[in-house]
């Protein structure tokens, strides 16, 4: 299937890149164009994302995204500072076992994860307007990722009380974070670390897997 809205080339970049990543193009392409759409027209209005050029989204914004999709396992999920909704949209389009919550303290970044919510009739994700630590849900989710928020400890900082004892934060990395994890807080220990290959990306990247201790209180 086609979308009007983007080049044919722009569109075949999108389905080369999720084959690439052992994904179903003819399942998830239209949804992902769908949400590429949405966030293309809003930009263009609100400022919501640096990144202009709908074919450096793909890459950029939906490849990069769901690089880590393989280390996500089905169950719950908060994105903090998802901004436009990245990586929690891609990830919930193309896992519908996982319930993404998407944090957004900015509200017109809120307003519009809300309408990309309706639009795509993604019903295994919901909004969280708010700032990460003060996210009144202690405990509530298997695991906590965050593209772009801070280093793994200020993560933690701001989000770790969200995760249950034995949860994960999944925190993707450009270069090797070593600095990071070595300044990881008591309680937490790297369980992996993962190259990611991110099709058209030629820059660095890495996912982190932090896990809480589970006896770890805080």
């Amino acid at each position: 299937m086609s979308d009007p809205a983007f080049p044919a080339a722009l569109q075949e970049e999108l389905r080369r890149g999720l084959a690439a990543l052992q994904l179903d193009a003819d399942a998830l392409a239209p949804a992902l164009l769908a949400y590429l759409a949405l966030l293309d027209r809003w930009n263009r209005t609100y400022n919501l994302t640096a990144i202009r050029d709908p074919r450096e989204m793909v890459t950029r914004h939906l490849l990069d995204s769901l690089a880590m999709q393989a280390f996500v396992e089905d169950g719950s999920l908060a994105d903090l500072g998802t901004g436009p909704g990245l990586p929690g949209i891609p990830l919930a389009i193309a896992r519908p076992g996982l319930q993404v919550t998407l944090v957004e303290s900015n509200g017109k970044k809120a307003r519009f994860l809300r309408e990309a919510l309706r639009t795509l009739g993604l019903g295994n994700a919901r909004v969280a307007e708010s700032r990460a630590e003060a996210l009144d849900e202690p405990g509530a989710y298997d695991a906590i990722t965050a593209r772009a928020l801070d280093d793994l400890a200020g993560i933690i900082r701001v989000g770790g009380h969200l995760l249950r004892p034995g949860g994960r934060l999944l925190a993707m990395k450009g270069v090797r974070p070593d600095a990071e994890i070595a300044a990881l807080p008591t309680g937490w220990h790297l369980q992996a670390l993962h190259v990611l290959a991110v099709p058209g990306l030629a820059g660095e990247r890495h996912l982190a897997i932090v896990g809480r201790d589970a006896r770890d209180p805080a």
